[in-house]
């Protein structure tokens, strides 16, 4: 019987403490709004991504969480290891590819724009394509997927800037790589104040 582990998506999410996640919201909102918001993209994510015909493991920040919004049938669950974001991306991938995977993508947490839809096709194009990126609007990526294991897309990025996208893009110049349309994800005030999902929590800044 052939291997079924041929796709696998990586999800990263922060421990949801309150003062310790969407710091930079936080700022505007305050603690109590900005834990809520981010409770309620975990809840999003978890939705869009549970239906994926895939194998998914979640990777907490400090610590594996038990009787939360992922579900233990449906994720394996791990924790982050590493220095820096890079280094704790390098390592869920190359444990990944290690245990037989063909086509890994990583997302975080905190984008509602994404849905199952733009994941089902992320893994359709990994099948034509040896690497998918998906630009966010700040800079960065939401999204990024490889048939192999490529180190140099984790090294010498200044993570959390606007160049990380630029950086990466020109580690992958002159290979393979499908682009995904652009997405917001959700970091400061301004990336939610429009959005009428996020009403509830922020109605007393508007």
């Amino acid at each position: 019987m052939k291997d079924k582990k041929k796709d696998l998506l990586l999800i990263f999410t922060r421990n949801p403490v309150l003062g310790q996640c969407k710091t930079r919201l936080a700022a505007s909102v305050g603690d109590k709004a900005a834990l809520e918001i981010y409770r309620f993209l975990l809840r999003h994510t978890a939705a869009v991504s549970a239906p994926l015909k895939t194998d998914k493991r979640v990777f907490y920040s400090d610590h594996i969480g038990t009787d939360d919004v992922w579900d233990e049938k449906i994720y394996t669950k791990a924790q982050q290891k590493g220095a820096d974001l890079g280094e704790r991306m390098a390592d869920a991938f190359r444990e990944g590819f290690k245990e037989g995977y063909e086509r890994i993508l990583i997302i975080g947490s905190d984008l509602f724009d994404l849905n199952t839809e733009d994941l089902e096709m992320a893994f359709e194009k990994l099948k034509e394509h040896d690497f998918v990126l998906g630009p966010a609007l700040d800079g960065g990526y939401y999204l990024l997927g490889m048939r192999q294991f490529t180190p140099a897309l984790f090294t010498n990025k200044n993570w959390g800037s606007a160049e990380v996208l630029e950086q990466t893009l020109s580690d992958l110049e002159g290979q393979d790589c499908f682009m995904l349309p652009p997405k917001n994800d959700v970091d400061v005030l301004d990336d939610i104040i429009d959005n009428p999902a996020f009403l509830p929590f922020i109605k007393d800044k508007k």
